[in-house]
C-alpha cells in the first residue's frame, strides 16, 4: 500500500509512540489504528467505543483463522 507523509504535532506523535510501544506498534501504525477507530465511530455513531473495539478483535481473529464456526442446537 503507497503511503503519505502527513505534518502531526510532536506532542501527538511522542504520545502513539508511548502508547504504540505498550501495544507493539510503531507510532505510525499506533496512529493508523486511531484513525480507523475513529472513522469507525464516526460512520457508526450508535455504536460503543467497546463494540468498535471487540468487532476489531474479531475481524482480526478472523484473519488469522482463530475463529471456529458456531453451530446452533435446535430442540
Amino acid at each position: 500500500m503507497p503511503s503519505s507523509s502527513l505534518r502531526i504535532e510532536s506532542d501527538f506523535v511522542e504520545l502513539a509512540k508511548l502508547v504504540g510501544t505498550a501495544h507493539y506498534r510503531s507510532a505510525a501504525k499506533q496512529i493508523e489504528h486511531w484513525a480507523k477507530i475513529g472513522r469507525m465511530m464516526k460512520e457508526n455513531p450508535d455504536v460503543s467505543y467497546e463494540f468498535v473495539r471487540q468487532a476489531l478483535i474479531a475481524k482480526a481473529e478472523n484473519e488469522s483463522g482463530q475463529l471456529e464456526p458456531y453451530t446452533f442446537e435446535s430442540d
